[in-house]
């Protein structure tokens, strides 16, 4: 998984914040820090959505997770650098946000 790519696409869709970012010169090392974030939060979610929902398809797991760690982050993006330290979702509430995106059966 390209954590890297995905931050940089999320940072351009951003022209504020990409915009500082690169006037400043921080927007490799930012890039760096919230793809590590990115990462970090995709695992710890993959493994929350494992034991909450045994038997479930390890790629739909994955692809889950993936999107509610990015959820969490770009809610965060919007705050101050570095990310705020804001609390993590519950599972309760992530998957409450994946009935909410999932298209119906």
């Amino acid at each position: 998984m390209q954590y890297k790519t995905i931050i940089l696409e999320l940072l351009q869709q951003h022209p504020e914040i990409h915009q500082h970012l690169q006037s400043r010169r921080t927007l490799l090392v930012t890039m760096e820090l919230y793809a590590r974030e990115l990462k970090t939060s995709h695992k710890a979610w993959k493994a929350r959505l494992s034991q909450a929902l045994p038997g479930s398809n390890p790629s739909q797991i994955a692809s889950e997770a993936l999107e509610i760690a990015l959820w969490e982050l770009e809610h965060g993006l919007h705050s101050e650098f570095p990310p705020d330290e804001s609390e993590p979702l519950t599972v309760e509430e992530a998957m409450e946000f994946i009935r909410g995106h999932s298209p119906p059966a």
